[in-house]
């Protein structure tokens, strides 16, 4: 298997490699040439999710020096339960998917993990330092932190924009230091991103230092999600013989893109349905074939405040028709007063309180025709709500309860240099100028 870049086909390299660059030199994302054909048949002995994560992932590493230590590196990122919750009480058959009930209570624990337990074995003919950069919008740049902080062969900066992710978000960000910077960036997750992606293409910077990426312009970040997305499907359809659907909250595209690569791999998934916030982006290109990034706008769902998501590079290369994709994909954006409605609503009938992020998934749910409402739907959901007290909690009247892990982060001091959006207020970070 190897790995090309989405705008230099003759540009192609294997999974170790493709994962420690982070991004192809030409500025173009790294795809597998051809997604493979998988024998769904034989992931029904699988005992764990490490074990069908080893399985299912086995035919992106294969000829790659990766594959002799993948089930060592998903057995790292894949410990911590992944419940597949029925929604009773709802309009028809209705799961949540779980995915924060790892150590920072968001769906990027996954990805975060297995990229540091396979950058740790990727052997590497540089000496220096390895440096990951990560742009996040909220959720990401706290499960990088985790899954890299202590390790000695490492140095992470974690860029956000400043004032646009929630206080507990933000503390998650900024309590690590040791071999963790963060940097409040003046800007937009937008500006973030931008900035990340000039610094590997900056040439003072490749010159001395060795940089890589834990956003999901990785592909290491994207293939573990897609294993999630294989469990539920997998556990579903084995019920009922009906492929579920997935409503899969989205900003830059990566969770929704490893659902739709899953798919295309012969996983038994249905529909998939995209909610997005007031930024609209993808909602617009889906209904129009007109790309139209714009600068982002802030919303109660910041981690999915992207106007500019990186991973369209790869949808389209994947369909690069218009019609092609809008075919496989379906978009809606949802506004805050939908958010709010969404989360006061559902806790008030199901005792569930979502994130705002899940709320827009949950809104676009309800939102259905009434006659797909007896179709297997799967709610995805992205981050615990206690991430976001300040906003759920005055919605439901009552207190959310903290998760042990997130509660000893809030206990830590925060470290944090504010940067304005520049190339090089980064490169003065990274290189130590002044």
């Amino acid at each position: 298997m190897r790995y090309q870049s989405t705008r230099d086909a003759s540009h192609a390299v294997g999974l170790g490699a493709a994962i420690a660059r982070g991004l192809a030199p030409d500025g173009g994302l790294y795809v597998p040439e051809a997604l493979p054909a998988l024998d769904v048949s034989g992931f029904a002995g699988s005992a764990s999710l490490a074990d069908l994560a080893s399985q299912m992932l086995r035919p992106f590493a294969e000829g790659d020096v990766m594959a002799g230590f993948l089930p060592a590196a998903t057995g790292d990122a894949f410990n911590f339960p992944v419940p597949l919750v029925e929604l009773r009480g709802a309009q028809g058959p209705l799961s949540v998917l779980e995915l924060f009930h790892g150590p920072t209570a968001a769906f990027k624990d996954f990805g975060a993990r297995f990229l540091a337990a396979s950058l740790e074995r990727i052997p590497r003919n540089d000496a220096r330092r390895l440096t990951i950069l990560v742009a996040t919008s909220g959720d990401t740049g706290g499960a990088v932190a985790s899954a890299f902080h202590g390790r000695p062969w490492v140095d992470v900066v974690v860029l956000y924009p400043r004032g646009l992710v929630s206080a507990r978000q933000e503390k998650q960000l900024a309590c690590w230091g040791g071999n963790v910077r963060t940097l409040a960036v003046n800007g937009t997750f937008d500006d973030c991103q931008r900035m990340v992606k000039e610094a590997f293409v900056d040439p003072a910077l490749a010159a001395g230092m060795q940089l890589s990426s834990a956003n999901s312009i990785n592909v290491g970040r994207l293939l573990p999600q897609m294993v999630y997305y294989a469990k539920a499907s997998l556990e579903l359809s084995r019920q009922d013989g009906r492929p579920p659907n997935f409503i899969i909250p989205t900003g830059n595209l990566g969770n929704a893109l490893a659902c739709v690569w899953a798919r295309e791999c012969g996983l038994p998934i249905g529909d998939i349905v995209l909610a997005s916030n007031a930024n609209a982006t993808v909602p617009d290109f889906l209904q129009t074939g007109e790309w139209r990034p714009r600068a982002s706008v802030a919303t109660l769902a910041s981690a999915m405040d992207v106007g500019n998501p990186s991973n369209m590079e790869r949808l389209r290369w994947l369909f690069p028709g218009w019609q092609d994709l809008s075919g496989r994909l379906s978009a809606r954006p949802v506004s805050d007063d939908e958010i709010r409605a969404t989360i006061q609503r559902d806790y008030a009938a199901f005792g569930h309180a979502w994130c705002p992020h899940t709320a827009t998934a949950a809104c676009v749910y309800r939102g259905l025709e009434p006659r797909r409402h007896s179709e297997r739907w799967v709610l995805v959901a992205t981050a615990h709500p206690a991430k976001f007290n300040d906003i759920v909690e005055p919605l439901i009247g009552t207190t959310v309860p903290v998760p042990p892990a997130l509660a000893a982060l809030l206990e830590l001091p925060s470290v944090q240099t504010t940067v304005e959006p520049r190339l090089e207020d980064l490169r003065h970070v990274l290189t130590g100028a002044t």
